[in-house]
């Protein structure tokens, strides 16, 4: 299948999934979700798979096992191309529209140990900042979770102790409702934005 973008009706299902996300909703509009979400992205995802690799789709089940929210399904679908452990390229849809994004939306205590250590180090934790920083201007939002404090070992007034505070670290930019996601250029775009986020990925792959 050859991707033409998202139909308005994938946005009118997760518009009306957020207001009955029941079992008996999904069963009664699987076809509209097959055929106006699923289908589309995977399309999308198989486009750009030849530059960036295999992506995967996810499931739209939530695992409400030990959730306090019982809503059994996912109000966004989302597909990610991973570049290392929890690391790598993310495009998703929802009521609010298509974004793209990537980072690490996790890490071990190891893994998170020799990151902050090449933040903290001036040549590579410098370059990190530029890395950041570029993208920030040109209008990606920075996000992940972030301690509230300075982590253990580090001072406050660390020139970087904001990038060393994080967790998980992610950049995302949202198309929203522009006419670009139900048309086929959509898949130029997203190619864009991910090959904009290759450095923070080969930067976290390098000293993650």
């Amino acid at each position: 299948m050859e991707f033409r973008g998202f139909p308005v009706a994938a946005l009118d299902f997760y518009d009306d999934l957020e207001m009955d996300n029941t079992k008996s909703f999904w069963e009664a509009h699987k076809a509209v979700y097959q055929e106006a979400v699923r289908a589309p992205l995977e399309a999308l995802c198989a486009g750009l798979a030849a530059e960036f690799g295999e992506a995967k789709v996810f499931r739209p089940y939530r695992d409400v096992r030990f959730a306090k929210d019982k809503a059994p399904y996912k109000t966004h679908q989302g597909a990610y191309v991973a570049t290392g452990p929890a690391t790598g390229w993310y495009v998703q849809i929802a009521a609010r529209g298509v974004s793209t994004g990537g980072g690490f939306y996790a890490a071990d205590a190891e893994r998170l140990g020799a990151l902050r250590e090449a933040i903290d180090d001036d040549r590579t934790g410098r370059q990190l900042r530029r890395i950041v920083n570029k993208l920030t201007r040109a209008g990606w939002e920075l996000g992940g979770e972030q301690l509230k404090t300075s982590p253990r070992g580090y001072p406050a007034d660390h020139p970087r102790i904001d990038l060393l505070r994080h967790k998980s670290l992610t950049l995302t930019r949202s198309y929203g409702f522009e006419p670009l996601i139900h048309t086929p250029e959509l898949a130029d775009a997203v190619r864009r934005d991910w090959r904009e986020l290759r450095p923070v990925l080969d930067w976290v792959g390098e000293h993650g």
